[in-house]
């Protein structure tokens, strides 16, 4: 477990391509249950099930139970964290970019 309560780094949770749009899938709605996420996956429950559980495991997901059906619903908090990161080397590349515009204007 890291320093922010989460079992698993949530760069690795979201290196899958089949989490990825897991997370996009929950962000367009409040919550979805199991087999409507299934729906969208050419793979079985069970598979989508462990991605959740990674998911779940990086705090990006949480789910509940309504009757005999786990209902999943996105936690977009833990993704600040890459998007802290990515800010930083936006600001590199934009800084370079006008170097380079300052560079291609002097001559």
């Amino acid at each position: 477990m890291n320093d922010k309560g989460q079992e698993r780094d949530v760069y690795v949770a979201v290196a899958d391509p089949t989490r990825r749009k897991l997370l996009r899938l929950l962000s367009e709605v409040e919550e979805l249950p199991l087999h409507e996420l299934t729906a969208q996956f050419q793979m079985g429950r069970t598979a989508v099930s462990k991605h959740l559980a990674i998911l779940k495991e990086a705090g990006l997901v949480s789910d509940r139970k309504v009757g005999r059906e786990t209902r999943y619903r996105l936690n977009a908090a833990p993704l600040s964290e890459i998007k802290d990161w990515v800010s930083h080397y936006e600001k590199f590349w934009k800084e370079k970019a006008l170097l380079l515009k300052n560079l291609l204007e002097e001559e």
